[in-house]
């Protein structure tokens, strides 16, 4: 099995986010400060450029292009990234893509 099949009705269970991609889902739990989210992509999506606060990341399935501060890289499912606060970055992420990531701010995504 190449990652995690689908997420575990606990996790879909917390608040829902509300992501600005129509192919993507996700869910969250704020606590210290900080904001943990375990996000799915149906399709292969293209984020555009963007910064916040620092952001953890663990790819669960699929695969990301990642490119900060203009500097490019591929994670496939075990891999895991960190994004410095206020760094610029993009990503191309594969249909099938999930993954935990915990960002350094505890109001990242809103409820949808």
């Amino acid at each position: 099995m190449n990652g995690v099949q689908q997420f575990p009705d606990f996790v879909t269970g917390l608040t829902e986010a509300a992501l600005p991609f129509p192919s993507a889902k996700g869910w969250f739990m704020t606590g210290e400060g900080k904001q943990v989210a375990f996000i799915e992509f149906s399709e292969t999506t293209d984020v555009a450029e963007h910064s916040h606060q620092e952001q953890w990341e663990l790819v669960l399935a699929g695969s990301v292009r990642l490119v900060v501060e203009g500097q490019a890289m591929e994670y496939q499912a075990g891999d895991n990234f960190f994004i410095p606060a206020g760094a610029p970055h993009s990503a191309k992420v594969s249909a099938g893509y999930k993954a935990v990531i915990i960002f350094n701010e505890p109001a990242r995504y809103a409820a949808k």
